[in-house]
Parts: structure tokens; sequence; C-alpha cells
């Protein structure tokens, strides 16, 4: 790290990226995207990079040591963890159960003494069990505010039709008319960009003889037009445009994180959120860094992490945000200005610029994204008619008796077929369905439903 640390460092909030994973697809308007499976090489990267931060962030002795953190047995009330469980399917939340067991490696502490006087040590020569919050998208859309938004399907259309991705196309075609031999018939339009790198760069880890074929600089040219390819996706000109909707939907969870940091009440000390690459486009690209610094602008290597750490300064005053970046095998981590500031930024700086334009509800969601049908969004739109309905004038009494009667037996019979067909009512005989989860339809933030 290039900056002193002389400060107290309270807690830290940090963004990790999946590890090396087997090849998938995207769909370059809508960014849907196939099934895939970590790999053995992912799991590494991502032990090796939890060992990395149990050295920084709990060791006593390194200088970065989280104040009063735990440095033996995991502490669940200091720490929050969260991977996100869809895009890449497993992959994301595979790969942040290898960065656990680096962060918080077996130890032979996490044993039991027996009312006999044995003591039992846990599996794996004492593997902690370290609990991850899975994040399905289809139920919050805190980490994949991009899937199903309208509007930025909008804006990634606006950009392939803009003329900057024409002359890019045009400027590059002689280079991609090149690639069908490496590519087993993949579309080679630069749409396509995303799905070209990604088949490339998995085949040149994984399959020898295609390493060996493919010309020394091809993989670094395909690269360079997939970073300017989703950078242009997943940023925007404005820090609240659509297309930051990665980074917007993302800030609740910075935010909230800060907030359990800074309240000395609060025993957390470590939050940790386990992504795809998209929202660290949006967040270097809504802070300012890749501005700054244009190599960052583009796709973070596997096993990426963005540490936000909240100190305290010796001197007094409010506490900092210090911004750190590791892009995957990086021997250590990178301190970056931030914000068009020099330094650490006060955390009231990054509130007030972050705060404004965080969308924090699903709610808030199918607003900015301009849906009505997906991910919660017509049950909340259902629950607004509703309310505008029961806000209506009501009918006469009279008329309330007839229509009535007629409505009364139509909604008995409605939910009677509903019923049987959710399995919740047996025709013909008594019956009873015992529900799997405690509520029907739960949306993130607080909503329901």
């Amino acid at each position: 790290m290039s900056q002193g640390t002389n400060s107290q460092l309270l807690g830290v909030v940090l963004i990790v990226r999946h590890g090396d994973r087997q090849g998938f697809y995207q769909n370059p308007q809508t960014y849907t995207a196939t099934a895939t499976q970590i790999t053995p090489l992912g799991s590494q990267q991502e032990f090796m990079l939890g060992s990395y931060l149990r050295s920084l962030y709990l060791n006593q002795t390194s200088p970065s040591y989280i104040t009063g953190m735990s440095t033996g047995m995991f502490n669940q009330s200091q720490v929050y963890i969260q991977a996100d469980l869809g895009g890449e399917d497993g992959v994301i939340y595979d790969s942040c159960v290898s960065l656990t067991q680096g962060l918080w490696p077996v130890t032979l502490s996490n044993n039991i003494t027996l009312a006999n006087g044995s003591t039992i040590t846990a599996p794996l020569g004492g593997y902690q069990y370290v609990p991850i919050e899975s994040v399905d998208p289809n139920l919050s859309v805190s980490l994949e505010g991009f899937t199903s938004c309208n509007t930025f399907n909008t804006h990634t259309a606006a950009f392939y039709n803009s003329s900057t991705f024409q002359e890019m196309a045009a400027q590059s075609a002689p280079f991609l008319d090149s690639l069908p031999p490496y590519l087993d018939g993949r579309s080679v339009q630069l749409q396509n960009m995303w799905n070209i790198y990604d088949f490339m760069n998995v085949n040149d880890i994984h399959n020898a003889t295609f390493a060996n074929a493919l010309p020394s600089t091809y993989l670094a040219q395909v690269q360079t037009l997939a970073n300017w390819h989703e950078y242009n996706v997943f940023s925007d000109q404005a820090i609240g445009g659509i297309g930051n909707i990665a980074g917007l939907t993302f800030l609740p969870t910075i935010l909230n994180g800060f907030a359990d940091i800074a309240n000395s009440t609060n025993p957390l000390k470590l939050s940790i959120t386990a992504i795809a690459y998209k929202p660290f486009l949006s967040l270097f690209n809504m802070t300012g860094v890749a501005s700054a610094n244009p190599s960052l602008a583009g796709i973070v290597d596997y096993a990426s992490a963005v540490a936000l750490e909240l100190r305290q300064p010796s001197g007094g005053g409010e506490p900092v945000i210090r911004f750190n970046f590791k892009n995957g095998s990086d021997a250590t981590f990178v301190t970056y200005n931030f914000l068009n500031r020099t330094g650490d930024v006060p955390l009231s700086a990054f509130i007030d610029a972050m705060a404004p334009v965080a969308v924090n509800t699903t709610a808030a969601w199918c607003s900015v994204c301009a849906n009505t049908q997906d991910r919660g969004c017509a049950a909340l739109a259902l629950a607004t008619a509703q309310g505008e309905a029961d806000a209506r004038p009501k009918i006469s009494p009279a008329g309330a008796g007839v229509l009535g009667a007629g409505l009364t037996l139509a909604v008995v019979i409605m939910m009677g077929i509903t019923l049987a067909f959710l399995g919740l009512l047996t025709i013909g005989k008594f019956g009873r369905r015992r529900s799997r989860h405690h509520n029907a339809f739960e949306l993130k933030d607080g909503e329901s439903i």
C-alpha cells in the first residue's frame, strides 16, 4: 500500500470477484448468461486471496490489522458475508467458500469437550464452517441490478448504434476477421466481444493445443477490445446514469457496511461481498478511479478484490475511506485516489456523493428500470394498483349488495382453483401441505409482499 498507516483501521468493506471457471455465454444485448462451474484453479485462487487478506487484516502484527478483530476462530458477530447466486450460477458462491477457507483456515481449536470428557475436533482437521448469505437475483436486485433492466438494455442498444461503436467496429474488423480459426464458429462481431474474449481466455488457460496455436499477441488484443466494450456498457457519463446500474444497486451494500462499522455499538468489522465483474466497472467509473487510471477501465481479473478501508485518523475527526485494489494475481493491494481527491476521503464526502444516486429498494429499481413484470415488479405494480383502487370513490350500498354477491362467488371459485394449482388445497379429500419457506415471497431491503 502506498499511503501511510497513521490511522486506526476500524473495518473493511471487501468486494471480491470469483476465481477461474469454465466458459459460458452472455447475451450481448441483455447479459443473461448460461451456467458454468468453478475449476480447482479458481478455488485455489480464492483460497490464496483469503490467505493474503488474513495476513493483512486478521494478523495482530500487521500494520493493517483491524482493531479488535478475532484472529483465531471465526466470530460471526464481526463478519457479514454474501455471495451472488445468479449470473455465473454457483461459481461465485463456491469461490466465496474457498475465500473463507483462506481467511479462517482449519484449526484444532475448533473443538468441543463432551460431558464424558472426550474432545471432538471438527472434520478435516478443524474445518471452520463460515456462514455465507446466498443472494438470489430473483429475490434481490442488489448484486445484479443490470438483468431484466429495460432502460439498461436501451442504454446497451444505444451504445451499439453509436458512432463511437461503429468506428471501433470498422477499425477492429480486420483483426476480428482473423479470429474464426480460434473461435469454434462463434460470431466475430464487435457486439459479441465479451464472448470472444471469454472463450479464448478460458481455452488459453485450460487447452494446451489452443494455447500453443494462438498467436502470441492475439489474447492481449482481444482483451483490450473486451475491456473497451464492457466498460462502455457498464459505465455512464453521469454518476447516476443507467449505465452504472450494476453499481447503483450495489451502493446500499457499501453504505450499510460503512454505517455498521462506524457504529461503535455494532461489532461488525468486515463486510464481504462476492460478485461478478460488472459492479467493479460501474464502481470504478462512479468513483473516478477509472478516469484517473485508464488501465482499470476494463474487466478485472479472476480473484480480484477492492478493499474499502474505514479508518480513524490519529489526529481525530471523522472516519476516512481508503480505496485499495488488487487485480487478481497482483502481489499486494495498491491504493488509489478517488472522487477527484488525493489521499483518504472523509466518510461524509463519500456518502454525499453516493447516497443520492443509490438504488435502495426493489420498488426504486422497478421504476429506474421501467419494469413492471420481473423480479418482484409485477407484485409491486399490483399492490400499487390495488392501493389506487381503494382510494377511488365507492359505489352505493344498493349497488354494492347486488355486485358483491356475484363477486363473492367468483372470488371463492378463483381462490379454490388457485389453491389447488399451488398444491395448498386438495380437491375431493382433506389434505395439508407444509411450506418449505416461511414467506411465500420476500423482497430484499425490508420489502415484503
